[in-house]
């Protein structure tokens, strides 16, 4: 089945085609380090790399961009209050460019420990202050700027089509007066570059031509995927939070600049929700943290498989009841894979079968429930690991990087498989054979390698493959 995707901007399923045969560029919204991570957001992050991981599985060659928002994002997504930057470095009691480093940091380590593929490019806001005020500079020439006595501000009233990613009733927000206007000419504008307040010195400042500040948060996106992708390119990401107002505005400016919607294909992900009602969020106090899995002893990759679980632009509803369950599979499966032997090739039926629920708008439950119809079925067991290697392709799940723990293994068990060791050391092939069997009796199977003995569990135990 050909790929085919969700595009919000035509609000359809669609085939891709990517704009440059075998090539694909994609940019995704990364985070606001002015503080750490929730598995929300984590979630945007799986959804995006479970996509590149589809699309590497159908040929192209992705060109994987992520920003770093550290300066200009104000408390609003509607560029109200403070920017966050300064207001987390006040409650850190440690300088903006301090908790940037940090917060990047324990990023990128969550981001190592979901499996996520690195992106060919982070960039940061900070280092691209030059390109967005040259944007700026270009929405001035073209007429879409005017000044406050705050800073500049992108005059959206000039743009008909203005809010067309979310449907946006412009009529019904200036009805209903659900948006402070302050000294904007219009509720949906929205700032290009804010001016350092008089008196007041901000860590992160910049010259410009039009006085001293900090880039709007809107402007860096449009600026920096420029810069690595160019002007018009295949895919853009984001949870589905953004597409009212960050997204929307982005398409604006590069509309206004270049002529363009800046991508093909528009693609969010949906919240992960505590409730039928809350979102997962930082400013709601809902905040767990990748770390607090790890507290409770839960892989990290046991998240990512939850993740999986639920289609991207569907809910899922977070519990530990659930995370529980996503552990236990994933160790199942773990077991099993690892008591198969190399040296097979992928069974065709299976691999086409995944082939068509991953092509179709990443439908990844579908797809894991190919995966445990394949392991139950009587397929010999190099193919069912070869089948499986091919799927965690997609899946992300390291499989062949998983040993069991030595915890694992009962101690009578380990005493059998040391004096089976001594034995072959002793050149007493009889004994070794005979203690083979003791242990395949009580469900374990010994392979000998170049790396000495193989131990692999055959039974089931609590649901668990041992």
């Amino acid at each position: 089945m050909p790929l085919a995707l969700y595009d919000t901007w035509s609000r359809t399923v669609r085939p891709f085609e990517s704009i440059q045969p075998g090539k694909v560029g994609m940019y995704c919204c990364g985070p606001t380090v002015y503080d750490y991570a929730h598995i929300g957001n984590l979630r945007t992050y799986v959804f995006e790399d479970t996509l590149r991981r589809v699309l590497m599985r159908n040929g192209y060659d992705v060109r994987h961009v992520v920003n770093i928002t550290d300066v200009g994002h104000l408390t609003s997504d509607a560029d109200e209050g403070e920017d966050k930057m300064e207001k987390g470095s006040r409650r850190a009691g440690e300088s903006a460019w301090t908790i940037a480093r940090r917060y990047t940091e324990a990023l990128v380590a969550e981001w190592r420990a979901l499996n996520l593929l690195e992106p060919t490019v982070w960039c940061r806001a900070t280092d691209h202050i030059a390109e967005q005020i040259a944007f700026i500079g270009e929405l001035e020439r073209a007429g879409y700027v005017y000044r406050t006595d705050d800073g500049l501000y992108f005059d959206t009233s000039k743009q008909d089509d203005y809010g067309f990613l979310a449907r946006l009733d412009r009529g019904g927000l200036q009805a209903g007066k659900r948006v402070a206007v302050g000294s904007k000419r219009n509720i949906t504008d929205f700032a290009l570059w804010k001016f350092s307040p008089a008196g007041i010195t901000r860590q992160m400042e910049w010259d410009s031509p039009w006085g001293r500040g900090f880039p709007g948060w809107h402007i860096e996106c449009s600026a920096m995927s420029a810069r690595y992708l160019g002007n018009w390119f295949d895919l853009h990401c984001g949870g589905e939070d953004h597409i009212a107002v960050h997204h929307s505005n982005e398409i604006a400016q590069t509309q206004a600049a270049h002529g363009t919607r800046l991508a093909n294909f528009w693609m969010h992900g949906h919240f992960l929700t505590l409730d039928a009602n809350a979102k997962m969020s930082k400013s709601g106090g809902d905040f767990i943290r990748l770390q607090t899995l790890q507290g409770r002893n839960i892989d990290p990759v046991a998240y990512r498989y939850l993740c999986m679980t639920a289609h991207y632009r569907s809910e899922l509803r977070f519990s530990w009841a659930s995370l529980d369950a996503a552990q236990t599979a994933l160790n199942r499966l773990r077991h099993l894979y690892f008591g198969w032997p190399d040296g097979g090739c992928v069974d065709a039926d299976f691999a086409a079968r995944f082939d068509v629920e991953v092509n179709d708008d990443l439908n990844l439950p579908r797809a894991l429930a190919v995966l445990w119809e394949l392991v139950k079925s009587p397929l010999p067991p190099a193919t069912l690991r070869a089948t499986v290697d091919s799927f965690d392709s997609v899946l992300g799940l390291r499989l062949r990087d998983w040993k069991p723990l030595e915890s694992d293994i009962p101690e009578d068990i380990r005493t059998l498989l040391g004096e089976r060791e001594q034995a072959r050391a002793e050149k007493d092939w009889a004994r070794s054979d005979e203690i083979r069997d003791m242990l395949s009796a009580r469900g374990w199977r010994v392979e000998d390698g170049k790396e000495g003995q193989r131990l692999i569990g055959t039974r089931q135990i609590s649901g668990v493959g041992y």
